[in-house]
């Protein structure tokens, strides 16, 4: 399921998150060659990571190189409907299959973004926010839901850094979490399925506040 990261691997990742926080911005036009030059790289391993950011609707052919889409808050309203479906039933399947290891990791990452939201570091809470979930898409055991679960929530970054950088709110996400461990570590799959749909919707929630746009039943009309 996980292979070595190979050179155009490595400036997809680069060119996706910095077209998430805005490096480049919706409406630039990204150019094999200025992008070889910047980055110091021959244009081939550059082609082929355009090429997975297209697929990945970050970016489309204008005819004069490539022109930067972003994530629309649209956007992020519309996969946060995605992770409510389907992101419960990793939880639930990671509360049958973890290793008692593989919980302890999950563990770990939870007391060390409680400790960062007390020490308001907002980028180490991201860092142990996003590895709480990406551990929970893993161990899930399914190949599956980790591909698919795996780039929506990176794709969100930008606007979840947003709320963690409000301690209020980063303290009630340390609390979701706890009661996400919880069911993880007492292989309650039912309840693990349970709060993990209540985290997302929450965080749903509090992005729409953020932004001041509804949710629910007038979420198609963001």
């Amino acid at each position: 399921m996980y292979k070595n990261v190979s050179l155009s691997d490595q400036i997809f990742e680069k060119l996706e998150e910095d077209i998430l926080f805005g490096v480049y911005p919706k409406g630039e036009i990204l150019t094999e060659m200025k992008l070889s030059e910047t980055l110091g790289v021959s244009r081939t391993p550059v082609r082929e990571a355009l090429k997975m950011l297209e697929q990945e609707h970050l970016i489309e052919d204008c005819g004069k190189g490539m022109l930067v889409l972003g994530i629309t808050l649209e956007d992020a309203m519309n996969i946060y409907e995605i992770r409510k479906r389907i992101e419960g039933l990793a939880a639930a399947r990671c509360a049958v299959t973890a290793t008692e290891e593989q919980l302890q990791e999950l563990k770990d990452a939870v007391d060390l973004q409680e400790f960062y939201v007390s020490r308001s570091d907002s980028g180490k809470i991201k860092e142990q926010d996003t590895l709480f979930h990406d551990l929970i898409y893993k161990y899930s055991g399914s190949a599956v839901f980790y591909d698919t679960l795996i780039p929506l929530h990176r794709k969100i970054q930008k606007f979840r850094k947003t709320s963690i950088e409000q301690k209020s709110r980063a303290n009630e996400s340390v609390a979701e979490h706890k009661r996400i461990l919880d069911a993880l570590l007492s292989r309650d799959a039912l309840r693990a399925e349970k709060e993990m749909n209540e985290h997302v919707e929450k965080a749903q929630f509090r992005l729409a506040d953020t932004f001041n746009i509804k949710t629910g039943k007038d979420t198609a009309d963001v």
